[in-house]
């Protein structure tokens, strides 16, 4: 299932919480490292800065911007802080994600694409970094993710399957 998640780009669009939920179970069970983050929380982009902060145990001098993210989880890449070197990787779950980009749009693809900048990094000093994202919105999409798009997940990749008649 991770080879499957990551083949085409380490960020994984969901919807049905269902399917993120064994997912996420068939990771944990694999020795992955699982931070779940409420992105439908994040009101503000000072939200998502402090989330990650928190989740991934950012040092204190985090700035909180954008910048700074993605330096911190080049950090995370080489498991300087944040990620666990013993585990098989480490996943970032983000729930309700449709909300935040709603909101944020430019952030919120800013964001994935830091994540899966950093992933590829994470993969060449032999660490997995996997972004699953759940959305409300079954027709969410975002352009090229670390070069890459996010795709749909396996059981929902059919936009029929998504469709909510």
């Amino acid at each position: 299932m991770d080879y499957r998640l990551m083949a085409d780009s380490p960020v994984t669009l969901f919807w049905r919480h269902s399917i993120l939920d064994e997912t996420t179970d068939w990771l944990l069970a694999h020795d992955y490292q699982v931070v779940r983050l409420a992105a439908s929380d994040w009101l503000v982009e000072t939200d998502m800065h402090q989330a990650f902060a928190a989740a991934l145990d950012f040092p204190e001098y985090y700035a909180g911007v954008l910048a700074a993210l993605n330096d911190c989880l080049s950090d995370v890449a080489f498991c300087d802080y944040g990620a666990r070197p013993e585990a098989t990787g480490l996943v970032l779950v983000m729930t309700g994600y449709d909300t935040f980009a709603e909101r944020f749009p430019l952030v919120a693809e800013a964001v994935l694409d830091i994540i899966a900048s950093n992933a590829t990094t994470a993969l060449l000093v032999g660490h997995r970094i996997l972004c699953l994202v759940q959305s409300d919105n079954p027709r969410i999409a975002f352009g090229p993710l670390g070069a890459e798009y996010a795709r749909w997940n396996d059981a929902e990749w059919l936009e029929d399957r998504r469709d909510l008649g």
